[in-house]
């Protein structure tokens, strides 16, 4: 008689065996599939996200070699503080860098300082007045003392400080400051500023500072120039944000480091309120790189472009850090779950088959006098195991989806929390170390690219599906496992003497 027509036969007259062994196959086959298919979701979501979430590379001023050119004999080798100075990126070469490959966008970042003039009156503090006036009054009395040490922030007098109202932040691209796409600011009003305001004096300022001042889409107000307050610029209002930031004790002080006291204009205008030779220059340029792991090269490249020892280039790929990493874990995890479970599979279904074996040492004896090989007798067994492998692929391809989406959610969830908590921890820390540090910087120059939060929402979009390629491997394995569990349990059926069997 055929192996095949035996293996259906005695499947057919043994239901609860043929059922175990179908429901201990299905449970093994679900969480393969279910580890197969989370980390193929995984794979995909870094592949998609990285392009997304990209890195950001900075050229700005090399102020290391700044500082060791400022170097001072009189100061004993450390800085000269009255020559420190930086050079400024040129628009030339921040336009070639931004012309290589792998840069998926690029904007530019110039600051200034200025006064209030017609039409607009900055937002300060009660207590500043109180203070600048009896500070007027002091140091009327100390003014040798006051020049001297008054000093901070590039050698500039506080008195300088207190003159100017507004800190003035010149981009190409206002929705990619970081504040603005971490929900930090918001345009809520108008539009922001791009590419299309260059050489024009349109201005995005704050919603409190409009209220304040009655300003509206489409007004117009003076500002002083930092270097000569008698020269002014008119601004044209375009759009009004909103931010929840609350500045720092310095920005209670002086309004210019008031959060509120930030106007937004092109990269252009900034320059024009330098005045000098700032024309064709600017203060830094930001990169978005399309892939992350192209970052090393694309520096390498954009090195060639421009004067190392004047300019530098610094990369921040944290975004895509904080984004690859729960997916890695997952991923990984994933893996150990295929791994696991197969070789969980191969153990339970060789003790199975085993058992079955001695309760059919009796059919076997009789077969092999009946002059029926071995081998075939392995096959009878292995085309049972078949039989129910196949039932339960189809099981498992139906179930496995939601096993694996259940499952999949869960660990992705899971990471993601201890990914950003770990963050936090790391901001908290930071916060703490450059806790008074960050002065005008806040609020202009608030980092650029792809923020934390895109991060946060890429991790989340994982889309779990069993794909053929999954349902194809799944079957390899199951195959395998199959395979594995027979030989393992085939092993006591060649041992086996027909005679010593039907005899005992």
């Amino acid at each position: 008689m055929n192996f095949i027509k035996r293996s259906r036969l005695s499947m057919k007259a043994k239901k609860g065996r043929t059922l175990l062994l179908c429901a201990v196959f299905s449970a093994i086959l679900i969480f393969i599939l279910a580890g197969l298919t989370i980390q193929s979701a995984a794979l995909s979501a870094i592949e998609n996200a990285k392009k997304s979430v990209g890195a950001t590379v900075t050229l700005s001023a090399n102020r290391a070699t700044a500082m060791e050119t400022d170097r001072g004999d009189r100061n004993e080798g450390k800085p000269d503080p009255d020559s420190f100075s930086l050079t400024p990126v040129s628009l030339a070469d921040a336009q070639k860098i931004a012309g290589l490959d792998n840069v998926k966008a690029y904007s530019l970042f110039s600051s200034s300082a200025a006064g209030a003039s017609d039409g607009i009156t900055p937002i300060s503090n009660t207590t500043e007045s109180e203070t600048t006036n009896n500070d007027t009054n002091t140091e009327q009395g100390t003014s040798g003392r006051s020049a001297q040490e008054g000093e901070s922030m590039g050698g500039a007098p506080m008195q300088s400080m207190k003159q100017s109202d507004f800190q003035v932040s010149g981009v190409m691209n206002l929705s990619m400051l970081s504040d603005f796409s971490d929900g930090v600011a918001e345009v809520v009003e108008g539009e922001a500023i791009s590419e299309a305001d260059e050489e024009t004096n349109h201005v995005v300022i704050e919603q409190s500072l409009a209220d304040a001042n009655e300003l509206k889409i489409g007004s117009t107000f003076k500002l002083t120039s930092p270097e000569d307050d008698t020269k002014t610029y008119e601004l044209k209002v375009k759009g009004i944000y909103n931010t929840s930031e609350n500045g720092d004790s310095m920005g209670m002080m002086f309004n210019l480091l008031n959060p509120a006291n930030t106007l937004y204009t092109s990269y252009t205008f900034a320059n024009t309120l330098k005045g000098g030779d700032t024309k064709g220059t600017i203060d830094s340029a930001f990169y978005t790189l399309e892939d992350p792991k192209q970052m090393n090269s694309f520096v390498e490249a954009a090195e060639k472009l421009i004067n190392t020892e004047n300019l530098s280039l610094q990369t921040n790929d944290k975004a895509y850090q904080q984004m690859l990493q729960p997916l890695t874990n997952v991923s990984s995890f994933a893996r150990n779950i295929v791994i696991l479970v197969a070789i969980a599979g191969i153990i339970i279904l060789t003790l199975i088959v085993m058992m079955t074996i001695r309760e059919r040492r009796y059919e076997i004896g009789v077969l092999l006098s009946l002059g029926e090989s071995r081998f075939k007798v392995i096959l009878q067994f292995f085309s049972e195991i078949m039989l129910c492998m196949f039932v339960a692929l189809m099981i498992a391809t139906f179930s496995g989806n939601i096993i694996g989406n259940i499952v999949g959610e869960q660990l992705i969830g899971q990471q993601t929390e201890v990914a950003q908590q770990a963050e936090n921890n790391q901001d908290k820390i930071g916060a703490r170390g450059n806790q008074g540090q960050e002065g005008p910087s806040r609020g202009g120059i608030n980092g650029m690219g792809t923020s934390s939060k895109e991060a946060a929402e890429t991790i989340k979009e994982l889309n779990i599906a069993v794909q053929p390629k999954e349902v194809a491997t799944l079957g390899g394995l199951g195959l395998l496992i199959s395979f594995c569990s027979i030989v393992l349990s085939s092993i006591g059926i060649l041992r086996l003497q027909p005679k010593k069997i039907l005899t005992t």
